[in-house]
């Protein structure tokens, strides 16, 4: 299948229904589509200054349970998502990009609370799958090239995305869903709401999920609570939110073209037999009378992402008629986390060729984030401030796995026998916005402001021989410009330019100043820059009765790309350090127009053309310390497919409903030079089913089948799970992932 851009891909663009809702700045949309297409929940972001679209309610219901809310969103313009998993939850695997930035450049909340940048580290927040279970999910809001200035986040070079929860329910009920699916998936969600109380309205949520791994051995387990509060105080809100997940998920094997033509897309770890991860160490990693080969690392024991969080924030919204608002939400957030890897690079005190490796984290955040707007004739102000302070642990150790007591994949190790390095990590952040809207006519506004971020690290060791000391991040002027017009009744265009930093990342791996030696680390905390990114866009939307449209262009210059480059030769003890590389320059076009087929039948699709590509040579060093150009100017940013499109055509008569989704996308690189890729690849997603009404003592039941990868189409989801290379033309880079293949879902819902 071809994805170049024709007369046909445009034809079928024009079968896409999306509603409309007026957005105001920063904020998630309450407003109802427009009555005639009530039933459709992607909207437009009518009125913003910038490229806004969202998903509402119905779009999360009809998804598959336990989906990632990630996976939902993904039908969106400009977006590239991707999972080894059929529901897109496995977060080693996970990568969520929007127009070739990847998921650590983009900014993420929920409720107003920052979820950081999402890092597989949980670095400086959490997943939106952990925080949140995907039933009690309300809404999204992506705003695809510079989110509101309020957002508090430090990573939205790319863009934000906005979640919001369900509220509570006004009458009492019990609501619950079972779902069961392919290799043993079983799924239960359950909600109690009060309805209205003297203390106001509450929900409580329990989710437990067990699913067996689609290759190999072994089961991803999450357990999910949420109790959410809601209070109206006349035109005041009070909203209190406290959620608590523990998640243990068993890896796949990081695989490489080479070894998927050699061992099969099936192949994988041998976990639970460690008899033979133990014959592999001593036949194939030279822990025995054999020598080392490259297979070693075909197949370890096991591997495993472990994850506790807590979150607990509160929200309260003040209102002076129409004239003011002030809304301010306080958060609290833990997490405890472990990343093991049964090694057979380190043995155990007893002998035993193998140990367990772990990377240890500890999070405890805390922040306020307040918003102020207030009217001033054709004026409107906005105002916020934010502050977190963010104290961030993270440590390497070893423990041992002794044949007769083999530490359990699924739960913490105890008693290690080394710690190579361990460090505390304490970032503070201060960000302040103004902007203001004139409305110099009902149909024509102007919007103008800027922020400012702070954002200091120290870092504390508290183990090993690796560097300490504070490194900043900051800027006083981030501006953000937009223009907005209704020329005609429903139509409107925009005009947008916005610059975002991010700061840096404070971990001990990864892209971080932190992930080198002391040497290493003073030799680059005086000059090295955060990266920054300037983004123009300029559209067009219309939003009528039976059909609405919008087509974006943009231009983006990201400056001061960070990349960890060898500086001399490594037997020299010369470090690896983060350095800047150049630029990237990004040109895109993205359209999406929408169109109800029948009463019962509506249709949604976009399509994405980017063009990203790397503007400077990286200069490095080899193994020697000779002086290494590495040709990348002019190339293909990794992982940056140049056309996405995304469509749905969904039916539903009150009795029957059904929705058949395509998600196609074109070649993507994992190599910096552009000398391997993985081809470009369409999925097929179906979802139906049966509106039950009453059955009983059980109102709006209903009964769903969801089939992920409907084709069984072979194919790769992620790319750099081991981080990208410079050149593998041989396809020897152990860093892909295999998607799932077809997979099946049955679930029954109803309210008691």
């Amino acid at each position: 299948m071809s994805l170049r851009p024709s007369a046909a891909a445009w034809l079928a663009l024009s079968l896409s229904t999306t509603g409309a809702s007026t957005l105001a700045a920063g904020e998630i949309s309450e407003a109802e589509p427009t009555l005639a297409l009530q039933a459709v929940t992607v909207t437009l972001g009518r009125g913003q200054v910038r490229s806004v679209h969202g998903v509402g309610r119905n779009e999360f219901e009809v998804a598959a349970p336990g989906q990632s809310p990630l996976a939902t969103v993904a039908r969106l313009p400009g977006v590239s998502f991707q999972s080894a998993d059929a529901q897109g939850v496995y977060e080693w695997s996970v990568r969520f990009a929007l127009r070739g930035f990847a998921q650590s450049q983009l900014g993420f909340t929920l409720d107003g609370v920052p979820l950081g940048d999402m890092s597989y580290g949980s670095l400086n927040g959490l997943h939106i799958s952990r925080a949140i279970a995907s039933e009690d999910v309300a809404r999204a809001e992506l705003s695809q090239g510079s989110g509101a200035l309020d957002t508090p986040s430090t990573s939205n070079l790319g863009g934000t995305l906005q979640f919001a929860s369900a509220e509570p329910g006004s009458t009492f009920g019990l609501r619950g869903a079972q779902t069961l699916g392919s290799h043993g998936q079983a799924r239960s969600h359950w909600r109690l709401d009060s309805g209205d109380t003297v203390l106001g309205r509450v929900f409580l949520s329990a989710m437990r999920q067990r699913a067996d791994k689609w290759k190999g051995d072994g089961q991803q387990r999450h357990e999910q609570y949420a109790l959410k509060l809601l209070r109206e105080l006349g035109p005041h809100r009070l909203s209190a939110l406290l959620t608590r997940s523990d998640r243990q998920e068993l890896d796949y094997q990081d695989l490489s073209l080479s070894q998927i033509a050699r061992l099969g897309w099936r192949w994988d770890n041998f976990f639970p037999d460690f008899e033979a991860a133990l014959q592999a160490s001593r036949l194939l990693c030279g822990n025995g009378e054999a020598p080392y080969q490259s297979s070693c690392d075909d197949a370890y024991y096991a591997g495993a992402g472990l994850r506790k969080d807590r979150l607990a924030a509160l929200t309260l919204e003040l209102r002076d008629g129409e004239e003011a608002t002030l809304r301010s939400t306080a958060y609290r957030h833990h997490n405890d986390g472990r990343g093991l890897w049964y090694t057979p690079y380190t043995s155990s005190p007893d002998g035993t060729p193998v140990s367990l490796r772990t990377t240890e984290y500890r999070l405890r955040r805390q922040g306020l984030s307040s918003v102020l707007e207030r009217s001033m004739g054709a004026h409107r102000w906005r105002a916020s401030i934010w502050l977190e302070d963010n104290d961030f642990e993270q440590a390497r150790r070893f423990y041992a796995t002794p044949s007769g007591a083999v530490p359990s994949p699924y739960a913490f190790p105890q008693a290690p026998f080394r710690t190579d390095w361990a460090y505390r990590f304490r970032t503070r952040t201060t960000q302040a916005s103004l902007a203001d809207t004139w409305s110099f006519s009902p149909a024509l506004r102007l919007q103008a402001g800027f922020k400012a971020l702070r954002a200091q690290t120290r870092a504390e060791r508290r183990h090993g021989s690796g560097p300490e000391g504070s490194i900043r991040a900051q800027h006083g002027f981030l501006p953000q410009l937009g223009l907005v017009h209704e020329f005609r009744p429903g139509e409107e265009w925009f005009v947008s330019l916005s610059t975002n930093l991010r700061a840096f990342q404070a971990a001990a791996t990864g892209t971080s100043p932190f992930a080198t030696t002391q040497a290493g680390f003073d030799s680059i905390r005086g000059r090295l820059r955060p990266e920054r990114a300037t983004q123009f866009e300029a559209g067009w939307r219309a939003s009528h009765p039976r059909w609405q449209a919008a087509l974006t262009a943009y231009a983006v210059d990201f400056r001061d790309r960070l990349l960890s480059v060898t500086q001399g030769a490594a037997i020299q003890g010369n470090p690896s350090v983060l350095s800047n590389v150049g630029r990237v320059q990004s040109l895109g076009l993205e359209g999406a127009l929408s169109l109800r087929l029948r009463p019962t039948l509506t249709a949604t699709a976009s399509l994405s053309l980017n063009r990203s590509t790397y503007g400077d040579d990286v200069l490095s060093r080899d193994a020697d310390g000779q002086p290494l150009r590495v040709a990348t100017a002019g190339r293909t940013v990794v992982d940056a497919p140049r056309q996405l499109f995304k469509g749905q055509l969904r039916h539903d008569d009150g009795r029957w409903f059904a929705e058949l989704g395509l998600d196609a996308q074109s070649r993507r690189f994992y190599s910096y030079l552009n000398d391997a890729s993985v081809p470009r690849r369409v999925l097929v997603h179906l979802g139906a089913g049966r509106h039950l009404g009453t059955l009983g003592a059980l109102n709006t039941a209903r009964l769903q089948l969801n089939v992920h990868n409907l084709g069984d189409h072979r194919h790769i989801a992620t790319l750099g799970s081991n981080d990208f290379v410079n050149s593998d033309p041989a396809g020897n880079a152990q860093t892909l992932l295999p998607g799932a293949p077809r997979q099946f879902q049955l679930s029954f819902s109803a309210r008691l």
